[in-house]
């Protein structure tokens, strides 16, 4: 990078606010900002760039990398809006016709998503051999009868992770079929497990407008600001990949805010293996720091009622915050889910409003001093009851998401942070750093890129040094197509899994590559 853009802008949506930083070279903090998340989104990240850019120690021309982690794509799934119309296309006759694509997915959201299903002919066994050969024709038939509806393709096919052969012969087809509709392939996106792939595959088909809405968004509010950066998104393990990339795989920013804050943690505290705590207006995410990234589910884990196989961090999400709604009632209070989100200005007591929130209960407990207390202070009683009932939900939360017994710290970062109290059961110590209430936005900010394989591998002539070596190189040059520097880029993490039961070796190998940003050329793009 040249010595004229050293800068690092960071920016995070969350429910409520929208938070934007500002990192020097060395990763120093010079300027933070947060505002309100509007209800179309892109109005909050132009209001917290534009703060954050007002700040005098900030030099607009040397920001040379800016990285977005935003809930756009989430909050499209959540609210079955602004979805593309997909075609859903499985390579797996006759063996998979008995569990048609999409049995499973809430009925308002398939309606909203899908133009049509098939399964035609073809698939890959395990140990790559082809079981059926590709059902062209049958392809051809189906892609002809979505021609005038469908927006975009999803394409999964059996075993698919271990050889990709079926799905590029498909690709290959729509494109001459339909020209340059947009075409997901499972195995660029999920892992093993036929069904859950196939959901990843056609939520990430769906969500290709939303992220190309976000990216035109953000790419105008730079150009406004005469701001010509790199762009980057957050990924869901809280790393970052380049604009071109996030616009093919949306999905996998589902979860990137978690992931910055979990990330965030570490940064501000130094440290690499502890409990984190992100406390927003809306909800509470608790996770774990692993070697200084987020731990990832090993199962399979739901997104809009929707099981899917795709990275995601682990964690424990409860409806906590400081917009969270609070009645008093009996035998206990209720707290949650309900949330008033953005309108907290606007709704909570100490503001003027008319409803009780967790905030207003974190002023009568004397945890926070916000607004004029005098609201919360005439009802302390039913608000000191339903701060303990939040504290029992988040300690009962906090024993989820641990995985072995005893005491362990806890970070709690968020603008929701005073809600957590000074001592929880099972927690050593609860650790609040400073500039805690951004540290999502840091980070994304500080983020490196990554790429990542999961796939079967046989044991050939070059035995398991072979198999290691191409899954590292596989992982390596994914990280650079994400927008890692090739000379920066190592491998963080490897791991083997031999399967059993088999009739002939294998072994399931993940690895994974992180490097440095790339470094920049002039001018806005997308890598």
């Amino acid at each position: 990078m040249s010595d004229g853009l050293d800068l690092r802008l960071g920016i995070d949506v969350g429910g409520t606010n929208t938070d934007a930083v500002v990192l020097d070279r060395g990763g120093g903090l010079i300027a933070k900002a947060k505002r309100p998340t509007s209800a179309d989104v892109t109005s909050g990240i132009t209001a917290a760039l534009d703060a954050v850019l007002e700040v005098p120690a900030v030099e607009p021309g040397r920001i040379g990398h800016v990285m977005l982690g935003t809930t756009h794509a989430t909050n499209a799934v959540l609210e079955r809006s602004r979805l593309e119309r997909v075609a859903a296309v499985r390579i797996g006759a006759p063996s998979t016709t008995s569990i048609p694509p999409l049995y499973d997915w809430p009925a308002d959201l398939r309606q909203a998503v899908s133009v049509g299903e098939a399964i035609v002919p073809g698939g890959i066994e395990y140990d790559g051999r082809e079981i059926v050969p590709l059902g062209t024709d049958e392809l051809r038939r189906f892609l002809a009868s979505v021609a005038d509806t469908a927006e975009a393709i999803a394409v999964t096919s059996v075993f698919a992770s271990v050889s990709d052969v079926h799905e590029s012969a498909a690709a290959e087809i729509i494109r001459e079929e339909l020209g340059d509709v947009p075409v997901t392939l499972s195995h660029e996106i999920g892992s093993i497990g036929l069904l859950e792939r196939e959901n990843a595959a056609v939520m990430n088909a769906a969500l290709r407008s939303v992220a190309t809405e976000v990216a035109t968004a953000l790419e105008s509010a730079l150009a406004a600001h005469d701001l010509q950066p790199v762009v980057f998104f957050a990924q869901n393990d809280g790393t970052l990949m380049a604009l071109d990339y996030a616009v093919r795989h949306p999905v996998l920013t589902i979860g990137s805010g978690p992931a910055n804050s979990i990330r965030g943690a570490a940064y501000l505290t130094g440290a690499s293996d502890t409990l984190v705590a992100d406390v927003g207006g809306t909800s509470t995410d608790i996770g774990v720091l692993v070697n200084g990234f987020p731990r990832e589910s090993s199962a399979a884990v739901d997104v809009g009622r929707v099981r899917t196989n795709f990275r995601m961090p682990d964690l424990v999400a409860i409806a906590l915050g400081g917009g969270t709604i609070v009645e008093d009632a009996e035998p206990v209070p209720r707290v949650g889910p309900a949330s008033v989100g953005y309108r907290l200005r606007e709704e909570a007591l100490v503001f003027g409003g008319e409803t009780a929130t967790l905030t207003d209960a974190a002023v009568a407990c004397g945890r926070l001093e916000l607004g004029d207390q005098r609201p919360a202070e005439a009802r302390r009683s039913e608000l000191e009851r339903a701060m303990r009932r939040s504290d029992e939900m988040l300690a009962d939360a906090i024993d989820r998401i641990k995985t072995a017994r005893g005491q362990a710290p806890l970070v709690v970062v968020g603008g929701g942070s005073p809600l957590v109290p000074d001592r929880l059961p099972g927690i050593s110590e609860v650790i609040q750093p400073r500039d805690h209430d951004v540290a999502n936005a840091i980070g994304a900010a500080i983020a490196s890129v990554s790429g990542q394989v999961d796939r079967i591998y046989h044991p050939g002539p070059g035995g398991r040094s072979a198999m290691i070596d191409e899954a590292r190189q596989v992982a390596h040059d994914e990280a650079v197509r994400a927008g890692a520097d090739p000379a920066g880029t190592e491998i963080v993490a490897l791991e083997e899994l031999p399967l059993a039961y088999l009739t002939t070796p294998a072994v399931r190998i993940r690895a994974k590559a992180a490097g440095r940003l790339r470094a920049h050329q002039g001018g806005l793009h997308r890598v």
